[in-house]
C-alpha cells in the first residue's frame, strides 16, 4: 500500500467561514445544472444560486453513466464534531483536482443548531456549500414544510379526537406529537386542550424538533410523489385499545400532506466554493432516524458526474449503518466505497484521559505532543473501520488535520488503518480546499475500483428482536441485550401487526459505540438496554429507545442565536 502523501505546502489563511464563503466567485445555478448533466431549462431557480430539481430529473438522467457511490462516516464523535460534511465537500473538490468529476448530497441544516452552540452545518473553510446564509438559515423552506405537514396531522388528531373520535384512538396512546425547527427545552413535554371544552380534549403531549419528524424521514425514503403519498398515509398517530393502528389515512390527512411536500420532495441544487454541485435534500435526525439525505437527490446525482458522495450522521456505528442497512435498502443502491474521517483530537478524547465540551477552548493537556493517547483512542478507530468492512465496502481513512497536531500522531492512525486494511491519507482541505483533499480523492478512486462485495447487516425476515440484537453486538460491541417488559411486548405487538419485516434504527448516544455516553473508545463487556421500541410505519423502520434520547435539544448559556444580526448594508453577521 502506498506510503502516507504529505501535507501540501500552500495554504490560504483561514478567515471565518461566512468571510471565505462571500469571497466564493459562484456561478449561476444553471451552469452548476449543466455540469450536473440536467438539461437546460429545467432547473426552477431560488435566486441566482439555489435551485430546485423536478423529480422528471430521475428519468431524464437514467441513459447517462452511472457515478461511482461513495459514503462518508466517522469515528464516533466528540461534542466539537470530527468534520464529515466538510471532509464530504472537500473530497468532491479534491476528484476535480485529479482529472474527475464529482457531485455531493448532503442533508439540509437544521436551523435548531444554527441557534444554538453548533453553528452553520455546510461545511467549513474552503470546503463549504455556498451561499453559506442560504443554505443554514431557510434555504428554499423545505423544512418549514415539513413543519407544516406534521403539526396539520397533529391539527387533525386533536381535531378527529374532539369531534366523536370515529377511528376509536386510546387518548393514552396518542403517538403523535408537534414539531418546530428551534431548539426549545420548555416543549419537550406539554399539556394541550386546557381552557375549557371549546379548546379540545385536554392531553399531555410535547415538540420535538422538526429534523426528529417521521415525515422529515418520510421525505428523505421516498423515491417518487407516488411513494411520499402511500407512506404519509401509512404513518401510525396512535392506537386504539384493541391494539389496532390508526393512520394518517384514517384520519383523512394524508393526501393534504403529500400537497404541502410537493415542492419539498424537489432537491435543492447548490454549489461548493469552488463551483462543485452539491443537492441539498432533507434532514432526518442522526439518532430516533437514519440521518441520511434523501433517495431522490442520489438518483439524480449517481447519474451526474463520475463520483457521487454522500454523507451519514453521526460515527459509522450509526449513520453509516443506517445508510448500509435502512437507506440502501429502501433505494437498491449500492456503494462502492467508504471514507472514514478520524482527527487527532477526536482519538485523544477516545483514550479516556481528557475531556472536551462544545463551545469550550479545548484543555491544554490535549494540545501537547501525544502519540500514545491517540493509539489508546485508536480502539474507536479500529471498530468503525471494522463496522464499514462488515458490510463489504473498501474503507479510506481521512485525517482530518489540525494545527495543533504532530506527524506523530498522525503516523499512529495510520500505522492503525493500515494495520486493519484500509487506505489512509491526511487532509487539508478546510485551508486548501480541494487541492488539500487530492491525495484521498486518488485514494478513493483506487479504493472504488476494488471488486463491490456490499451486503446488508441482516436480511429482512430475520425478527425485529434479533435484528436490534444483531446490531448491538456486531456493530456495537455488546455481549447481548436486555429488553424492558414493555419493549418486549411493544415488539411481539408490532410484529403481530404485520411489521415485523422492517429494518430497526436502534436510538443510542452518539458520544459513544455503547449506549453510555460516558464509555470512550471501544468499550466491551456491556449489554444494550432496550426501554422502549417506537414505530415509523410511513417511513418504513421501527426504532429502539436504549438510553435518554432527546428529541428537541435545549438552548445553551450563550445561543448563537444571540450573536446573528444584519448590518445597515442588509448583509447578515455573526453565523459561523
Amino acid at each position: 500500500m502506498a506510503s502516507i502523501s504529505p501535507l501540501p505546502t500552500t495554504s490560504r489563511p483561514l478567515a471565518s467561514d461566512l468571510e471565505i464563503a462571500r469571497q466564493a466567485q459562484l456561478k449561476p445555478i444553471a451552469e452548476i445544472a449543466e455540469r450536473l448533466g440536467l438539461p437546460p431549462g429545467i432547473i426552477e431557480p431560488y435566486g441566482h444560486h439555489v435551485g430546485k430539481i423536478p423529480l422528471e430529473a430521475i428519468k431524464g438522467q437514467a441513459s447517462r453513466p452511472k457515478a461511482k457511490y461513495i459514503v462518508v462516516s466517522a469515528i464516533t464523535p466528540t461534542p466539537l464534531g470530527e468534520g464529515k460534511t466538510t471532509t464530504s465537500v472537500g473530497l468532491a473538490q479534491g476528484f476535480h483536482h485529479i482529472g474527475k468529476t464529482a457531485t455531493v448530497a448532503l442533508r439540509q441544516p437544521s436551523m435548531g443548531p444554527t441557534f444554538g452552540i453548533k453553528g452553520g452545518a455546510a461545511g467549513g473553510g474552503w470546503s463549504q456549500v455556498v451561499p453559506m446564509e442560504r443554505i443554514n438559515l431557510h434555504l428554499t423552506g423545505d423544512i418549514h414544510a415539513v413543519t407544516a405537514a406534521h403539526n396539520l396531522l397533529s391539527a387533525m388528531v386533536d381535531n378527529h379526537l374532539y369531534h366523536g373520535n370515529a377511528s376509536g384512538m386510546d387518548l393514552n396512546q396518542v403517538a403523535w406529537r408537534r414539531v418546530v425547527d428551534i431548539n426549545d427545552r420548555g416543549l419537550r413535554h406539554i399539556v394541550t386542550g386546557l381552557g375549557g371544552k371549546a379548546n379540545g380534549l385536554p392531553r399531555e403531549t410535547g415538540f420535538d424538533i422538526t429534523a426528529a419528524s417521521e415525515v422529515m424521514a418520510v421525505l428523505a425514503l421516498a423515491d417518487s410523489l407516488e411513494d411520499l403519498r402511500r407512506r404519509l398515509g401509512q404513518i401510525v398517530v396512535g392506537w386504539t385499545p384493541s391494539g389496532e393502528a390508526v393512520t394518517a389515512e384514517d384520519i383523512g390527512c394524508a393526501g393534504a400532506m403529500a400537497v404541502m411536500l410537493k415542492e419539498a420532495m424537489k432537491p435543492n441544487l447548490m454549489q461548493t466554493i469552488e463551483n462543485t454541485p452539491v443537492l441539498i435534500h432533507a434532514g432526518p435526525f442522526g439518532n430516533i432516524a437514519h440521518g441520511n439525505s434523501s433517495i431522490v437527490a442520489d438518483q439524480i446525482g449517481i447519474h451526474g458526474s463520475d463520483y457521487l458522495v454522500t454523507e451519514a450522521g453521526f460515527g459509522a456505528d450509526m449513520g453509516a449503518e443506517r445508510f448500509f442497512n435502512i437507506k440502501c435498502r429502501a433505494s437498491g443502491m449500492q456503494p462502492d466505497a467508504a471514507v472514514l474521517v478520524a482527527t487527532v483530537r477526536g482519538l485523544k478524547v477516545h483514550s479516556g484521559q481528557h475531556r472536551v465540551v462544545a463551545g469550550k477552548p479545548l484543555p491544554d493537556s490535549m494540545l501537547t505532543e501525544n502519540p500514545d493517547d491517540v493509539r489508546i483512542g485508536a480502539s474507536n478507530l479500529r471498530k468503525q473501520i471494522e463496522n464499514l468492512r462488515l458490510h463489504g465496502v473498501p474503507v479510506v481513512v481521512a485525517i482530518n488535520a489540525f494545527p495543533t497536531d504532530y506527524d506523530s500522531e498522525h503516523a499512529v492512525i495510520a500505522e492503525v488503518a493500515r494495520e486493519m486494511g484500509a487506505r489512509v491519507e491526511i487532509c487539508t482541505h478546510v485551508k486548501d480546499g480541494g487541492a488539500g483533499a487530492a491525495v484521498l480523492a486518488q485514494a478513493v478512486v483506487e479504493a472504488a475500483e476494488e471488486p463491490s462485495h456490499f451486503e446488508m447487516l441482516y436480511p429482512s425476515e430475520m425478527a425485529l428482536t434479533d435484528k436490534i440484537e444483531t446490531i448491538a453486538q456486531r456493530v456495537y460491541g455488546a455481549d447481548g441485550v436486555d429488553c424492558s417488559a414493555v419493549a418486549k411486548r411493544q415488539l411481539a405487538h408490532f410484529t403481530a401487526q404485520g411489521f415485523g419485516h422492517l429494518p430497526v434504527c436502534v436510538a443510542k448516544t452518539h458520544l459513544s459505540l455503547s449506549s453510555d455516553a460516558s464509555l470512550s473508545g471501544a468499550p466491551t463487556g456491556w449489554r444494550m438496554p432496550v426501554r422502549e421500541v417506537r414505530l415509523s410505519a410511513g417511513a418504513g423502520f421501527a426504532y429502539a429507545l436504549c438510553g435518554d434520547i432527546r428529541t428537541m435539544p435545549g438552548l445553551g448559556a450563550n445561543p448563537a442565536a444571540a450573536a446573528i444580526d444584519i448590518n445597515e448594508m442588509g448583509e447578515i453577521e455573526g453565523l459561523f
